[in-house]
């Protein structure tokens, strides 16, 4: 299994997935330039794709659904001007030519919000954003994987001091909000085991959060549980950076 992460952050979010035999697309919030730019450098185009998994109806993760024109949708909510191909129901597994897909219910403030967790190759990606918090059904699901896209949103202290209203802080502080940097350190500390090759800390808030203090909370919590660092790729995502993962070699 291979990856590509095109886009991740409030501007948009975009991510490609390659197995054997499957090409699959998870979000599509980017512009339509960004996202063809991105299907071309890997010998591709978007109505290539599978299927196309949405996590949640917000616009930095629809915005160019048209785009996806005659792949087949799956999605818990009706997107833009046309219904969803396929209507998913949390923790019930699509199995599609050779990936397993199971979709993880989320908290967030867009209603029926949820992550995903791709099955191929005999590997294992985790796929966890927009989300206060991981409930103990979803560590189920997504113990020891090999790959995990997870959301480091943002800096506590950083937060409450940008100019944003107050009630907005507190929205994204709350349990339908966003992971904060500490929350999402001590979560993958819980879950990451001896198969975790790959981590990346993704919506990061451009304003509320920066890569170092991403990185910097996750590797002091695994120093202060003595896991060990030395064999994992860890990477703070920037909104517009493409990034490979999986067994891109």
């Amino acid at each position: 299994m291979k990856f590509t992460i095109l886009a991740s952050g409030s501007k948009g979010n975009c991510t490609v997935i390659q197995t054997s035999e499957s090409l699959l697309t998870v979000d599509c919030g980017a512009t339509k330039r960004l996202i063809k730019q991105g299907f071309l450098s890997l010998g591709a185009e978007p109505s290539m794709c599978d299927g196309l998994f949405l996590t949640h109806s917000h616009i930095d993760h629809i915005k160019s659904v048209r785009l996806f024109k005659g792949v087949k949708t799956y999605a818990t909510f009706d997107v833009l001007d046309r219904h969803a191909d396929v209507e998913i129901v949390p923790y019930e597994p699509i199995h599609l030519k050779d990936v397993t897909i199971t979709p993880l219910a989320l908290s967030h403030d867009s209603p029926d919000t949820v992550g995903y967790v791709f099955e191929a190759d005999g590997e294992k990606l985790v796929m966890v954003t927009d989300t206060g918090y991981v409930s103990t059904t979803n560590r189920a699901y997504i113990r020891n994987a090999d790959y995990y896209i997870f959301e480091s949103n943002h800096d506590v202290d950083m937060l409450m001091k940008t100019n944003r209203p107050m009630h907005l802080k507190y929205r994204i502080l709350g349990d339908n909000g966003h992971l904060c940097n500490e929350d999402c350190a001590s979560v993958l500390c819980d879950v990451i085991g001896d198969k975790t090759k790959q981590i990346f800390l993704a919506h990061l808030s451009e304003e509320a959060n920066t890569r170092e203090l991403a990185y910097r909370a996750l590797t002091k919590e695994m120093g202060r549980r003595n896991l060990p660092m030395h064999h994992l790729r860890i990477e703070a995502l920037a909104q517009f950076e493409t990034v490979h993962g999986g067994n891109h070699d």
